[in-house]
């Protein structure tokens, strides 16, 4: 059995838009699924460089920005002397930066917070190290990529040239033992492969000018971060592609990455929870992790809750809000604890989560906390008809009445099964797409047309090495 910590940190993670983690899976998929695709199409050859292509882009998508910015940190920033932890985003508000700085956990947060904040030229300079860690990670990552398909078309081209000209050379062994004994091998001479003339072209990456529009919402992200490096490679693969079939087939295989990827999840998330909420008359939008905490079970039960959200919802201004989380006082406020749950309030230890000093370093997106006050109070409200409907029925057809804990008992029950199965569904819905539609329609297309069944770079390069070896440039 899963410990229950486990378990809601899993659907947490696999239900949260802004972690790699469920990205990192579906792309798994996808690459797995479009690798088996190119070894049922073509051959060992283009499974090979279908291989290199999609699990060494995987990498640098997945790991270049992080590695490239964790570089800039421990250079860049530590020669300046600015703490690269600090978000930029928390000068936005004055009042709030100064509430940072009071609130600090320990002496040496709160140093680092002065020392960006002591003049306007400081400030000046540490957001242009953030901007400047962003672009240039970036780019770097970007840069990468384009490394990574020039050794792959130039491995590719190798192991093609290697194993055409070994098979060429033992079509003409084989030759000339035949005119020796006066027998033509056929199986032997048939090695030596006549290409087609169709040909999709060798991807050559040029004119590639990365754009940066909507920065500052793609700056702390690290969903969106990628969405940059994705664009750059679907361009890369489009723009280059050379006959209407190939250019249908980067479309499926781009398209369905972009939309399972990026849109498509959440939104496949928030058709199950609204159904849930319409059928069952239960929320579950709240973080996986508090849903599954004991912290969710006991304030159900405190019949001042209703009280204490009304409080929180008085504050009208975001530093009376900002105030009011940050403050060490107020650490058991069961919103501050439910947002520290859900990772919207960082701390300085983990290990002693709810209990442990937030980091004022971290940008707190105060919506978000907004958010938690009124899933909480619909939930709650939701319980309490959930009771009265239970023990209306009971009373009704005279049977043992439950206790107010054991109806909160199925109460959560129900709660975590139908959380659990909206994230697992939203998740298979995008691998299934991702590892299976998508990979089978390219699949489908490349068998429905017979001149395009074959490794058309594979083709290519046999053809000018047989041109090569006819004129004499080459010999074996």
């Amino acid at each position: 059995m899963i410990p229950k910590i486990t378990a809601s940190q899993i659907y947490s993670t696999l239900g949260n838009s802004n972690s790699l983690v469920p990205l990192a899976m579906k792309d798994i998929v996808n690459s797995i699924g479009l690798t088996a695709g190119s070894y049922i199409t073509g051959d060992e050859t283009e499974g090979r460089d279908r291989f290199i292509d999609e699990f060494g882009t995987q990498a640098i998508w997945l790991f270049g920005i992080p590695a490239y910015k964790k570089i800039l940190d421990l250079s860049l920033f530590k020669a300046m002397g600015y703490d690269p932890k600090v978000d930029v985003r928390i000068l936005k508000n004055q009042d709030i930066f100064e509430k940072a700085k009071q609130y600090a956990p320990n002496n040496e947060i709160k140093a680092s917070l002065e020392k960006i904040g002591e003049s306007a030229k400081s400030i000046k300079t540490f957001k242009g190290l953030t901007f400047g860690r962003f672009v240039a990670s970036t780019f770097l990552t970007i840069l990468s990529y384009y490394g990574l398909t020039k050794y792959r078309h130039n491995a590719t081209e190798k192991h093609i040239k290697e194993n055409y000209l070994k098979k060429h050379k033992e079509a003409k062994l084989a030759e000339e033992k035949s005119q020796k004994s006066g027998k033509i091998n056929y199986s032997l001479a048939s090695a030596y492969i006549k290409p087609s003339k169709s040909f999709n072209g060798v991807h050559n990456l040029k004119n590639e000018k990365p754009t940066f529009t909507g920065i500052q919402d793609f700056m702390f992200s690290p969903t969106k971060n990628l969405m940059i490096v994705d664009g750059s490679i679907t361009a890369e693969r489009i723009c280059e592609s050379r006959n209407p079939q190939d250019t249908l087939g980067y479309v499926i295989k781009e398209g369905s990455f972009w939309a399972f990827m990026y849109f498509l999840g959440e939104k496949i998330q928030k058709h199950f929870e609204n159904t849930t909420e319409q059928k069952h008359n239960m929320n579950i939008q709240l973080d996986a992790r508090v849903i599954e905490s004991e912290e969710l079970r006991n304030v159900l039960k405190d019949k001042e809750l209703k009280t204490t959200l009304q409080a929180f919802s008085n504050f009208k201004k975001d530093v009376d809000i900002y105030d009011f989380v940050v403050n060490p006082m107020n650490k058991d406020n069961i919103i501050v604890k439910m947002a520290k749950m859900s990772d919207i309030i960082s701390v300085t230890d983990k290990k002693n989560l709810l209990s442990s000093d937030v980091d004022t370093r971290a940008f707190i997106d105060l919506d978000e906390i907004k958010g938690i006050n009124e899933k909480l109070g619909k939930l709650y409200d939701q319980f309490n008809s959930y009771k009265d409907k239970v023990k209306t029925s009971q009373n009704n057809n005279n049977v043992t009445l439950k206790t107010d804990e054991e109806i909160l008992s199925d109460f959560m029950k129900s709660l975590r099964k139908y959380k659990r199965s909206s994230v697992l569904k939203n998740i298979g819905t995008c691998i299934a797409a991702l590892g299976v539609v998508a990979p089978g329609l390219m699949v489908a297309l490349r068998f429905a047309d017979k001149k395009n069944r074959k490794f058309q770079v594979q083709e290519e390069v046999e053809k000018k090495l047989e041109q090569d070896l006819k004129s004499g440039k080459i010999k074996v």
